[in-house]
């Protein structure tokens, strides 16, 4: 059984913008969590993609956070650094691995 897909925004003191994620992002719900990519997006700001929450994600969540590579940067929890060093996510961006 799939976790839900739970998605929030906020802004931080600087005024960038972070989109925390919570649950699993696979094929069912990637469009959902593309478009809060981009609903995320203030101009002038790197948004921050918070993945700590979550538990799994597949080739469709990642061609999300690839569409919009340039204007983001991921924190996620250590489940998620193999996937997201070999897929080449953490070449591009700033990819931030915390517990």
């Amino acid at each position: 059984m799939n976790t839900p897909l739970g998605l929030s925004t906020g802004l931080r003191a600087d005024g960038a913008p972070v989109l925390t994620v919570t649950g699993e992002i696979d094929m069912s719900n990637a469009d959902e969590f593309r478009a809060a990519i981009v609903d995320a997006v203030v101009d002038g700001h790197r948004l921050t993609v918070d993945l700590t929450a979550v538990e799994y994600l597949d080739s469709a969540a990642l061609a999300a956070l690839f569409a919009h590579v340039d204007r983001l940067s991921v924190v996620a929890n250590p489940l998620l650094d193999s996937v997201l060093t070999i897929s080449g996510l953490a070449r591009l961006t700033t990819v931030t691995i915390r517990d």
